[in-house]
């Protein structure tokens, strides 16, 4: 039997009695950090190169090390390694399979590093890959909200505060919206990238080691921006982990506000929009019914990615220096932050593709809310009156639609001009939906002209 084919006998001299199953069981982690594997033959593979570059081991040993790490990357691969409970995580069971294949050179592999700076090493690793993919999802999401932009520049929505109707906008602008928050979440996520690709090996266990290791070396190889500079915050930090986790909340919390918004569009109440039938479920017992679940679920998963948010900050408040079994309780929540952000992503990108746009139906909803009565009040300032008298004027010419039940556009000259003496007939073109669109041709309005330029400068920034 090997040295590490048991896993208590990796530290067995100093206990006179075997851990029980039920202590095993508990403090295990390689039934979920074993998807670190292929991190950890990449660290592995980086930190023999340099023992050998540095003479700690022979160029036979690194040789032999290469081959078996090669055999066990080819055989978690294909599915026929066996992953064993007794050796507690994916380090101990690799290094154990590694010793197994080509002996002492895997027990020499250990040299001048830590399970502590190792795991460390493995999750950063890790999640810079992940952080890639999840960039590049949020890219695709944005191309397919300009596309869903792009076709409905010229659709009046009515723009809302406090869930009542304040202005005319276009439906195109209100994408773009959603584009700019993602937008920012790709550039988040970058950011959090470069904290995250700095290599703690070489730390060891917390103080260092006294081999002749050359960290730069290391980082080199796998590709890392730096090196951490204290041994101590080497092995303890999880600081990335944490920002990873906020950021990902942050993306979140854009897919809700877009999914709340998306369901009160489908519902029969608004029926701004229709989404297509494969991301939507019906009713077991009302046959009329199509439920917005994608959203809805999306909306629900917010919370689940914010409470593993918490959860790590929760995990770090109380910890002395330096490493501590705690951190072992990171990877479910980073974990299941990243599948959950990933599949989120992807099929919003798809869903966005399949949104029908009902521009009638919004249209009409902007006519119900008096969505032009800040275009009145501009109107008369225009003519020369105080905001606040506009105000007013324009407060009680609302009172006389309101009881007259029409739009201000349909009040007659006659009237409007008893609110003030100055209104003309040209005040129909800004009490007009599209006037009011129109009339906001500032940079970042809603006037379609805006929106195109606003397009134009996204298209160009991804690549569309």
């Amino acid at each position: 039997m090997s040295q590490l084919d048991h896993k208590s006998e990796a530290w067995s001299a100093l206990f006179s009695e075997p851990m029980s199953d039920l202590v095993k069981r508990y403090t295990a982690s390689v039934f979920f950090d074993k998807r670190l594997w292929q991190a950890d033959i990449a660290g592995s593979l980086a930190h023999a190169a340099m023992l050998q570059k540095q003479g700690v081991i022979s160029a036979t040993d690194l040789a032999d090390i290469r081959r078996g790490l090669e055999q066990i990357r080819q055989e978690i691969a294909s599915g026929g390694f066996e992953w064993k409970l007794d050796l507690e995580d994916v380090h101990l069971n690799i290094e154990a399979r590694l010793t197994q294949l080509v002996g002492d050179a895997g027990k020499r592999l250990h040299t001048g590093r830590s399970r502590n700076d190792q795991v460390a090493t493995d999750v950063r690793l890790w999640l810079r890959g992940e952080i890639d993919l999840i960039a590049d999802l949020l890219l695709d999401l944005q191309k397919a909200l300009l596309t869903l932009a792009e076709q409905n520049v010229e659709v009046v929505l009515p723009g809302f505060t406090h869930l009542q109707v304040a202005q005319p906008v276009s439906f195109g602008h209100h994408m773009l919206a959603y584009v700019e928050m993602f937008a920012r979440d790709h550039e988040r996520m970058l950011d959090v990238r470069k904290r995250v690709n700095r290599l703690p090996l070489g730390a060891a266990a917390l103080a260092g080691t006294t081999y002749p290791l050359d960290r730069e070396f290391v980082a080199k190889e796998l590709g890392m921006e730096g090196v951490c500079q204290n041994s101590l915050d080497a092995v303890s930090d999880r600081d990335f982990a944490i920002e990873f986790a906020a950021a990902a909340s942050l993306v979140m919390v854009h897919v809700s506000r877009m999914s709340e918004e998306l369901i009160l569009w489908m519902s029969q109440n608004f029926g701004f929009i229709r989404i297509a039938d494969r991301f939507t479920t019906g009713s077991s017992i009302m046959p009329q019914k199509k439920n917005p679940d994608v959203p809805e679920l999306a909306r629900g998963k917010t919370g689940r990615v914010v409470g593993h948010l918490v959860a790590l900050i929760t995990l770090m408040k109380g910890q002395p220096l330096a490493y501590n079994k705690d951190n072992q309780e990171d990877k479910e929540p980073l974990f299941d932050t990243v599948d959950t952000l990933k599949d989120t992503l992807r099929i919003f990108a798809e869903m966005a593709g399949g949104i029908t746009v009902q521009p009638q139906a919004m249209e009409q909803a902007a006519l119900k809310g008096y969505a032009t009565a800040t275009d009145l009040a501009d109107y008369l300032v225009k003519k020369g009156l105080p905001f606040r008298d506009a105000h007013e004027a324009v407060a009680h010419a609302v009172k006389a639609a309101v009881s007259h039940n029409c739009d201000l556009s349909e009040l007659p000259l006659a009237v409007l001009r008893q609110f003030n003496p100055a209104i003309e007939k040209d005040v129909y073109d800004a009490l007009s939906l599209r006037g009011s669109l129109n009339a906001r041709n500032t940079l970042g309005g809603t006037a379609p002209a805006q929106v195109r330029a606003q397009i134009a400068r996204h298209q160009q920034r991804l690549g569309a």
